[in-house]
């Protein structure tokens, strides 16, 4: 018998990691999340993986994706198609303390980047996990275990309880700011019917599929970079999110770090389909 549950009211992926995300109606589970999540990067001409804390305008590239291809726009840029058959030569890239092969995707979407961004001194290369490189979340937040992701900030899959957004919401108006939409905070599953923050105290989650049994493990709080004072739609950024951020979600076991979500690692399930508007059912952690 499960403790609680609520029901999955969105799910996003970001294709293109720091770049704009896609709201799915539902996505096939892969043992490193919500398929096609954070399996293409921007790499500068050294192969360090890029975001919108050095480039805010990453955020104004929209990816799509058709049955055989990512396609990408941006403000005055020409739509672009990178097959899914395309896998060019293996390049080195870096993401935080990984270094790893990945797949360079050519020098046509390189120059729609380096026209797009242009940031003096910079040149970019859009790189695709490669099939066989592995990258694994932290051991110290998975029991000793291995649970592969791959171009994300570390774990399969970021759960966020929708009370969550709207207290802080309450917050930020009570201060004298607008109100934001759930992109400032880029999650792969936002569920309800829970209170604010809950996903903080789950162990698990089970969805009850068509395919099988899905289940994730929650591994660890997610801190904030300032990733979240962007505004999706202008990318301007303003310390009002993380100042709010700071008044109440300084976490002491994160040693006083600002989080938000919860990051999830897949315990089982692979191949089976999560879809917004499923019910789930989830226990505490001891």
């Amino acid at each position: 018998m499960s403790d609680c549950n609520g029901v999955i009211s969105q799910l996003f992926i970001y294709p293109v990691k720091s770049c704009a995300g896609i709201e799915v109606s539902e996505s096939r589970i892969t043992p490193t999340g919500l398929e096609f999540d954070r399996e293409w990067m921007i790499v500068d001409q050294g192969g360090q993986f890029l975001t919108q804390r050095q480039i805010p305008h990453m955020v104004w590239i929209t990816p799509s994706l058709t049955k055989d291809a990512l396609i990408l726009n941006a403000p005055q840029q020409p739509e672009i198609s990178i097959p899914f058959a395309q896998r060019g030569k293996s390049l080195k890239v870096t993401v935080w303390r990984d270094t790893l092969d990945a797949d360079d995707m050519g020098d046509a979407v390189a120059a729609w980047l380096d026209g797009y961004l242009s940031v003096p001194g910079k040149q970019f290369r859009l790189v695709r996990f490669a099939a066989l490189a592995r990258r694994f979340s932290s051991t110290e937040w998975t029991q000793g275990k291995e649970y592969p992701n791959m171009f994300s900030d570390g774990f399969a899959a970021l759960v966020v309880t929708e009370l969550a957004l709207d207290d802080f919401n309450a917050r930020l108006i009570d201060a004298g700011h607008e109100p934001v939409s759930m992109l400032r905070f880029r999650p792969n599953i936002v569920i309800e019917g829970l209170d604010a923050h809950t996903e903080d105290d789950l162990q698990s989650m089970r969805i009850h599929t068509a395919n099988g049994l899905v289940e994730l493990s929650m591994a660890k709080p997610c801190p904030r970079c300032p990733i979240p004072d962007i505004d999706p739609f202008t990318a301007h950024s303003t310390p009002s999110v993380s100042q709010t951020l700071q008044s109440y979600r300084a976490l002491p076991k994160m040693q006083g770090a600002v989080c938000f979500g919860m990051n999830s690692i897949v315990k089982s399930g692979i191949g089976s389909t999560l879809h917004s508007g499923q019910p789930f059912e989830a226990d505490y952690a001891i």
